[in-house]
């Protein structure tokens, strides 16, 4: 069989890499002497490789993630003990196979955002889990016009396809009753069956300034530390100071 035969083989079986890869394989096979069977297994893993290649570029487009807020730009002498202690077990991924969450508190500039998008990026690259990140605030409005638009169901079903949703800045989300309704909503939907990962500015004891009622901010604290490990961003503020201008006191 020629080598043009398997290429058009290859490509109505939708190997593309295989296709476009047949002849010079081929090539290499006769010259070096390889049996069908390596040469049946080069090509083989050169598919694999580039279809894991695709889809990490395709999980990291629609993941959202900021670009440069990654595991090698975390500086990880600056984390808290107990943070460096939880990262290679979180990195490892077991918790989003458990439907658990990550919750993250600290004042801000401490390196919760960095933290959760590094974790992100790394549960897309070593595990290839589907991974969404976006500011709380976002999320809520996004919720909050497909409840107006009697879409929210579908809403939901389309962020339930990602494994791990990060959740930035919930401390800041302090609007309207509707609002924090749609919010506990995603959250009790995501309850043991994926997980969701938090930054917030608010410890618990205050997230009644976000839920409004101390019934609905009991519901979702309970379902949120159920199954969770609950990290403390408490050192120095690693944002470098604007630097003094002219006329600066």
């Amino acid at each position: 069989m020629s080598a043009d035969t398997l290429e058009m083989m290859f490509r109505e079986f939708c190997l593309s890499t295989m296709a476009g890869r047949c002849a010079e394989m081929i090539a290499s096979a006769e010259a070096q002497n390889w049996g069908y069977r390596k040469l049946l297994v080069q090509l083989c893993e050169a598919e694999a490789a580039d279809r894991r290649e695709r889809k990490q570029e395709r999980l990291l487009r629609e993941s959202k993630l900021p670009s440069g807020k990654t595991l090698g730009g975390l500086q990880e002498g600056q984390l808290p003990a107990k943070v460096r202690r939880q990262l290679p077990t979180l990195l490892e991924g077991g918790f989003v196979e458990r439907a658990e969450n990550v919750l993250v508190f600290g004042l801000p500039g401490r390196g919760k955002t960095h933290f959760l998008c590094a974790l992100g990026r790394e549960l897309i690259l070593r595990r290839g889990c589907p991974v969404y990140f976006t500011p709380t605030f976002k999320l809520v409005q996004q919720l909050l016009n497909a409840k107006k638009e009697l879409r929210l169901e579908a809403a939901l079903k389309k962020l339930d396809r990602f494994d791990a949703v990060i959740l930035d800045d919930l401390g800041y989300v302090q609007q309207t009753r509707e609002e924090m309704e749609v919010l506990f909503t995603f959250l009790a939907e995501r309850y043991e069956r994926r997980s969701v990962l938090i930054s917030s500015n608010l410890v618990f004891s205050k997230w009644d300034q976000i839920f409004k009622d101390p019934m609905t901010t009991m519901a979702a604290v309970d379902r949120l530390v159920h199954h969770a490990t609950i990290l403390e961003f408490d050192g120095e503020t690693q944002r470098s100071p604007r630097p003094k201008e002219r006329g600066d006191v």
